[in-house]
């Protein structure tokens, strides 16, 4: 999911960040549109890569600031200066929007809904609202994965993700959720206090494990994150069982966090529609 404003950066290195695409843009001497990908890690930023086109964030961000991006770009590549169109400041909205994208998962039985580098989304859609936790509430929604407001959550994460999951688990038990987990999961969050419920791996051959648990109805989140490349079989099949029994679930512990404030305010707050012309009005 991709969200404008970012909400998990702070203003030091969002000013950073304009600043290094500006130079790149003047240095490579772009007209129109040029697509940035940066990475942020221990308070650095690295590009990974700069192309002088389009890409498909640009009708998103057009749509979420209220102004064609691509219409403004195709007239600087024709000689217009960005004055004479009277766009010379950068649009920050006062609202959140979230792009999510669509994947055909639930058509293909069995196959591992875990994302990578290629490119696997049918579609893309967007979920907006003045607060965070509900715009990427929307944006659930709309992709066919909606966020439940209690029941069970199921935890299996790998060993370098334990530390990040534990305030997840913290605030899920906070929010009113009943924990389950399996194996090392159980045991950290045992070691930190958490009111925890241990499941049975799938390779154990035991009973209750978390398929009998979906199969049932008695799972309403799912928090997995793979363990490598060659995930484990019962992963895959914990993951692909998700989508098969239409169960909300995150392959990564920034999706959950962010999860959880959608999760919040969906407990908080009552769910409203607003058109983008009332937005841009």
């Amino acid at each position: 999911a991709c969200s404008l404003p970012p909400y998990s950066l702070g203003e030091d290195i969002q000013n950073e960040m304009r600043e290094v695409c500006k130079k790149m843009a003047l240095e490579l001497g772009v007209r129109g549109l040029m697509n940035v990908q940066l990475a942020l890690q221990d308070g650095l930023i690295y590009v990974i890569e700069v192309n002088p086109r389009a890409s498909r964030t640009v009708p998103f961000v057009s749509k979420c600031i209220g102004t064609s991006l691509a219409k403004i770009a195709a007239r600087c590549m024709v000689g217009q200066s960005l004055e004479s169109q009277g766009f010379t400041k950068e649009i920050i909205p006062p609202y959140f929007s979230v792009k999510e994208a669509v994947f055909p998962f639930n058509k293909f039985p069995g196959i591992d809904p875990i994302l990578g580098p290629e490119m696997k989304s049918t579609g893309e859609v967007m979920g907006i609202d003045k607060d965070m936790g509900m715009a990427y509430a929307k944006a659930q929604i709309s992709a066919f994965n909606p966020l439940p407001t209690g029941g069970n959550v199921f935890f299996s994460v790998n060993d370098r993700d334990k530390d990040r999951a534990v305030p997840v688990a913290r605030e899920l038990a906070e929010l009113g959720f009943s924990i389950f987990a399996t194996g090392g999961t159980y045991k950290r969050f045992k070691d930190e206090a958490i009111e925890v419920k241990r499941l049975y791996k799938l390779a154990e051959k035991k009973r209750p494990n978390v398929m009998d648990m979906m199969k049932n109805g008695e799972i309403q989140f799912i928090i997995n994150t793979p363990s490598g490349h060659e995930a484990r079989e019962d992963e895959v099949t914990i993951r692909s069982g998700a989508v098969a029994n239409t169960i909300s679930h995150c392959t990564n512990l920034s999706a959950a966090e962010a999860s959880i404030l959608a999760i919040r305010s969906l407990q908080e707050n009552e769910l409203k529609v607003t058109t983008l012309q009332e937005y841009h009005a």
